[in-house]
């Protein structure tokens, strides 16, 4: 039987703290920290789930598998979202990201961590550009060199099968294959390290004032959910596990809401 631990949600209708019961999964240190991080820095309040998407359990495949997902928000960031599938020995995967305010042209923090039977382990973290012009680049991305120079074992060349490295995606970007054990080790660290660095970058940003500037933003991020939302290799494992229609709905109503499924062909306003 695997272990179980303490892990906290917010309950702001009760205005406190409420717990709850989970398995253990391999990402459960990484969700505590965010969280801890989080939670010390920002005045976060719960941002809705669609209702059916916040969990699920299916008993598909070789084990269960259960989903979770997190969601909040507060003045700097608009939209942090992260979601954990625990099936046991066949699967572990945490997925995030944090959406800036539109008041801030920040890169979005990305985060996409898989690991099946012990074995095969893909690690994917990066700041993910909105744009890709030099200023830009060296304002947000150029920073992010001395971590992953760091971090030389997680940055692997590897080949993009599904997206355009030169579109959302960071020169710096950590992107391994590797075992478990550099997981629970040299990724956390990492993780660790990215995030302290985004905080600072935050806290140091000032926000835009002019709305041309933050309708820019509005439509960059939009823009990047579009983009996702088509690629997103993640969606037939949800599919495999949780049935198709569901795993629609979490895609585009959740995990990239701005996004519209192209058979409806009706951009949202």
């Amino acid at each position: 039987m695997r272990n179980k631990i303490w892990i906290h949600d917010v309950s702001y209708s009760l205005g406190i703290k409420v717990y709850e019961f989970i398995t253990t999964s391999m990402y459960t240190t990484f969700i505590e920290h965010l969280e801890q991080s989080l939670f010390q820095r920002f005045n976060l309040q719960s941002r809705p789930i669609p209702a059916g998407l916040e969990y699920q359990v299916s008993d598909r495949g070789r084990n269960p598998a259960t989903i979770r997902s997190w969601c909040y928000q507060c003045p700097e960031l608009r939209k942090i979202r992260y979601t954990s599938i625990d099936a046991g020995a066949s699967a572990q995967i945490l997925n995030s990201v944090i959406y800036p305010s539109y008041h801030y042209d920040l890169p979005l923090l990305g985060v996409d961590f898989l690991s099946f039977g012990q074995i095969k382990n893909l690690i994917v973290m990066d700041f993910q550009p909105l744009f890709q012009d030099e200023a830009y680049l060296e304002k947000y991305i150029h920073p992010l060199k001395a971590l992953h120079n760091k971090y030389p074992d997680l940055a692997q060349d590897l080949e993009m099968k599904f997206y355009d490295a030169n579109q959302y995606f960071s020169k710096y970007l950590l992107f391994a294959k590797t075992d478990a054990e550099t997981v629970r080790t040299r990724v956390f660290a990492a993780f660790k390290d990215y995030l302290d660095l985004y905080w600072q970058m935050l806290e140091e940003a000032k926000p835009l004032t002019a709305t041309e500037d933050i309708q820019r933003i509005v439509k960059a991020q939009k823009d990047y959910d579009q983009y996702s939302a088509e690629r997103d290799p993640a969606s037939g494992l949800f599919s495999s596990y949780f049935g198709h229609e569901w795993s629609e709905k979490f895609l585009y109503e959740f995990l990239f809401e701005d996004a519209v499924p192209l058979a409806t062909g009706i951009a949202k306003k």
